[in-house]
């Protein structure tokens, strides 16, 4: 099985303050499937290091309806970057199969079902980020590094 996985989880130094999110339980999926690692903010366009972002007004869904914005902590609007990350990221899963992706938890980009919420305080909202929205709204299962501990 072809699964996409954020890159930072597989250690690669693209989180938006220059690390990582290594996490070691995700190597027994490269065991037995193939791992497409992912940066949906690098697809889009932006730097690493780069600004801290969160979704205000909403979440991923809305961000895609045009409803929601992504803004970066000083108060620039990046959300076309992350829609292009995310279309970039759908694209690489249509290509490669994949039927599952396992993404950064709370991310902007990537959390499922519980994301930052858009004031930069720590607190959380129910919702998804920009990518994980668009491949669970094509039927691509998302999961986080959450659902393997």
């Amino acid at each position: 099985m072809n699964i996409l996985v954020s890159a930072c989880l597989l250690g690669t130094n693209c989180k938006y303050n220059g690390g990582n999110n290594y996490t070691p339980k995700l190597l027994d999926l490269k065991r037995e499937n193939c791992i497409i690692p992912v940066c949906p903010e690098e697809l889009g366009g932006l730097p690493t290091p780069r600004e801290p972002c969160e979704i205000q007004n909403g979440g991923g869904k809305e961000v895609l309806e045009g409803k929601a914005r992504v803004m970066n902590k000083i108060g620039e609007d990046v959300t076309a970057n992350f829609i292009k990350g995310a279309k970039e990221t759908l694209a690489l899963a249509k290509q490669n199969s994949c039927s599952l992706a396992v993404l950064k938890a709370r991310s902007p980009s990537c959390g499922c079902g519980i994301i930052y919420d858009g004031t930069f305080s720590g607190k959380f909202k129910e919702g998804n980020g920009v990518t994980a929205q668009l491949l669970l709204d094509n039927e691509i299962v998302v999961m986080t590094e959450k659902d393997f501990e």
